[in-house]
């Protein structure tokens, strides 16, 4: 009995060796989708399974995600101008983040997990009709995010209004 619980041990070990040496290998960061960016006013739309969240999520009637995703878009600190600014800079300090495009009213940034590399895409776009910056984050790969999204989105909020 003790031989089955070592192999049963070993096996396990295996595959979680071969697990994180995937994500090292970039096996499990997934690919940015095409369709990134602002059109017609819109970001793209939440993810169909519960791993995004979205500042517009109302703007996609029907959506499944449509509850699950909704987030508040971030106020204005001082001009949208110096808003962008500074949650460059947030993002910027936070590990695992990487700019990918930078516009005076669109940001788009990466944020890598350190062990397994996965990779979640998110937008922050100058709304200036509505006068705050509208948000979306969504994981690459996989069904849930665990609230992922939403925690890094939140923490970001809070680090933006602190002066």
């Amino acid at each position: 009995m003790e031989r089955w619980l070592l192999i049963a041990l070993a096996a396990v070990a295996v595959l979680a060796l071969l697990a994180v040496a995937s994500g090292q290998a970039g096996l499990l960061a997934g690919h940015a989708p095409a369709d990134l960016g602002v059109q017609g006013g819109r970001l793209k739309a939440p993810s169909k399974t519960p791993n995004s969240v979205s500042s517009q999520a109302d703007l996609w009637p029907g959506h499944p995600q449509q509850a699950q995703a909704r987030i508040a878009p971030l106020a204005l600190v001082g001009s949208g101008a110096e808003t962008l600014a500074r949650l460059r800079r947030l993002v910027e300090a936070t590990p695992g983040a990487r700019i990918v495009t930078a516009r005076d009213d669109y940001l788009h940034a990466t944020f890598s997990t350190p062990l397994m590399k996965y990779t979640d895409d998110a937008e922050f776009w100058l709304d200036p009709a509505a006068g705050v910056v509208q948000v979306r984050s969504a994981s690459r790969l996989g069904r849930s995010d665990l609230g992922a999204n939403r925690a890094r989105i939140e923490a970001l909020r809070s680090r933006l209004a602190v002066p």
